[in-house]
């Protein structure tokens, strides 16, 4: 019944059960933490703890959301074709399948205690059991904390890392991850010394404090323990056989496949013979041939698309989640995401984004980031009849009146918390909100040019008696969705943007030079910007490289004023 099941809402469906089972893991561990302050505030805490996640309702949810996401993690092993995957995969993946082994014998001693014998366990019980009276039970549930919480963390990481805000947010994630279990160790340990004190005064046997009073242990002492080990012992046994089954599974396709091998021929002259049904990406894997999947090959990202050359055969529809992320980037219909793409007949391809080569890189390089796409506006100004001005002159004055000029566009840019990008000959671009709102950014944007167009015309009262010249620019600004990243060679590299909004803001600065004005700012930056534009003169442009037409503001130097 899955495979009717859309990859988006299997996809949500998993990040949905790890969330839930990672907020239960953080009220936890913040239990633990209490007993910094004492015992008894623990013990509070788990009353509390015990309100909200020992209740019929949130114990459905949470057993749901463990099956959910162990099934569709088995789900997603059985369908890799090969199990070669970078080692960040690897570790999520081996610390995920640890996770049950590791924590089954002290959920159930928990659980199934209350459930079936109705004893609630005290914070103290708990603590006295796995710290006093055996520490190897002790130590095994901190390493099985240190792996749960290890194998959350590196989940969220990649479900939040290219999400526009997280950047702002990071350093107090990574200190929360790093704190939280830290506090959780230092808890527990404190409050295993106070217990120690006391254990001396305990004649009750060996692992059974916590059962003593019940009268199912007076009658049976032996009887509990017995019955939650074999419970344990099933419910492990339970989960090993699930995964033997996924391997064996795993195995009988690949020997059903042996006779269906197909053959991948890559543009450089690579040639991989894999079983039918095996993704791009993961044919790559097994021949050793350099192949980009910034996102690990789950869809989010386009790193590992391909160009079809040639197929022997028809090739596999489109999925959504494919869908999806070829009609962002606009990709041309003979273009496939390699994780994506299992084709059943011979074709051959073209890796379309290079794996770099670190070898040929000089020794200064920066460290690539990969391009994430954010809401950003762009801005470009330019020398109006720059040409003509620069024939008439001498070419030293006019490397001073440009470097005049860059001073202030540089300033106006930096003042108003933009980043400058480049210059083009006598032509600048500059970025905004790549670590900011879009709101602030398209405010400082139009900050920055109606900047840029008073000092100017401060500087132009000079230039005039000086050298018989006014410099007149043009500034063009759009805001939307742009790839920024680190891009370059050696020292060139530095963090750019790329994408329809950086081209429609330079056609934009084109446009106010045929216009006339000295800004043109399209209807999506200004309305950003929260100015009233009700008497602003707009009209609608035909771009170029675009069907429809954009709705863009002409402003002159004084209508510009009203940003600053």
């Amino acid at each position: 019944m899955i495979r009717f099941v859309p990859e988006t809402a299997l996809r949500h469906a998993r990040i949905g059960s790890g969330l839930v089972m990672f907020a239960f893991v953080c009220s936890h561990l913040s239990n633990h933490a209490l007993a910094l302050v004492s015992l008894e505030t623990a013990e509070k805490g788990r009353k509390w703890f015990s309100l909200l996640w020992l209740n019929p309702a949130s114990s459905i949810l949470l057993y749901g959301a463990l099956l959910v996401h162990l099934v569709l993690v088995l789900r997603s092993i059985y369908l890799r074709r090969t199990l070669r995957m970078p080692l960040r995969e690897a570790l999520q993946t081996g610390l995920g399948l640890l996770i049950p082994f590791l924590i089954i014998g002290h959920a159930v001693n928990i659980r199934f205690s209350r459930i079936l014998y109705g004893v609630d366990l005290g914070y103290p019980d708990i603590i006295r059991r796995l710290w006093v009276e055996n520490p190897g039970a002790g130590a095994w549930q901190s390493f099985a904390l240190l792996v749960i919480w290890t194998h959350g963390c590196i989940g969220v990481f990649f479900w939040l890392r290219y999400r526009d805000w997280y950047p702002r947010f990071s350093g107090f994630f990574l200190t929360f991850a790093v704190m939280l279990p830290i506090l959780a160790l230092l808890g527990f340990a404190d409050a295993g010394r106070l217990l120690e004190e006391e254990s001396a005064r305990l004649s009750l046997p060996p692992g059974l404090a916590e059962y003593s009073q019940h009268p199912e242990y007076q009658r049976s002492p032996s009887q509990m323990e017995n019955h939650i080990k074999s419970i344990t012992t099933g419910a492990q046994a339970l989960f090993a056989s699930a995964v033997a089954l996924v391997i064996a599974m795993r195995g009988l396709r690949a020997w059903r496949q042996r006779t269906g091998a197909i053959e991948i021929r890559y543009e450089h002259g690579a040639q991989v013979r894999v079983p039918a049904g095996l993704s791009i990406l993961e044919a790559s894997r097994i021949g050793g041939i350099p192949h980009y999947s910034v996102c690990g090959g789950k869809g989010r990202c386009s790193t590992c698309r391909v160009r079809i050359l040639d197929s022997k055969g028809p090739l596999p529809p489109v999925g959504d989640i494919e869908k999806n992320t070829l009609r962002r980037i606009h990709a041309d219909s003979d273009v496939r995401l390699g994780c994506q793409l299992r084709p059943t007949d011979n074709l051959s391809v073209a890796l379309l984004v290079s794996h770099n080569q670190q070898s040929d890189l000089p020794p200064d390089t920066q460290t690539t980031r990969p391009g994430r796409e954010e809401e950003i506006a762009v801005l470009f100004c330019d020398i109006r009849n720059f040409t003509s001005l620069s024939e008439a002159k001498l070419p030293y004055d006019v490397v001073f009146l440009l470097n005049r000029y860059f001073t202030i566009v540089g300033q106006a840019v930096e003042q108003a918390g933009g980043r400058l990008d480049k210059f083009i000959g006598d032509g600048a671009m500059a970025l905004f909100g790549v670590e900011g709102k879009t709101e602030d950014a398209c405010r400082n944007a139009m900050k920055a040019a109606a900047t840029i167009l008073r000092e100017l015309s401060l500087l132009n009262e000079g230039l005039e008696r000086q050298f018989s010249v006014r410099l007149e620019v043009v500034i063009g600004i759009h805001s939307g969705p742009t790839i920024v990243g680190v891009m370059g060679y050696g020292s060139a590299k530095t963090l750019t943007a790329i994408g329809d909004t950086v081209n429609v803001a330079s056609r934009l600065e084109s446009k106010a030079k045929e216009l006339g004005v000295a800004i043109v700012v399209s209807e999506p930056a200004i309305i950003q910007a929260g100015q009233d534009i009700a008497d602003l003169r707009n009209e609608k442009i035909a771009i170029r490289g675009r069907n429809s037409q954009l709705k863009v503001f002409l402003l002159s130097k004084e209508e510009s004023e009203r940003f600053l």
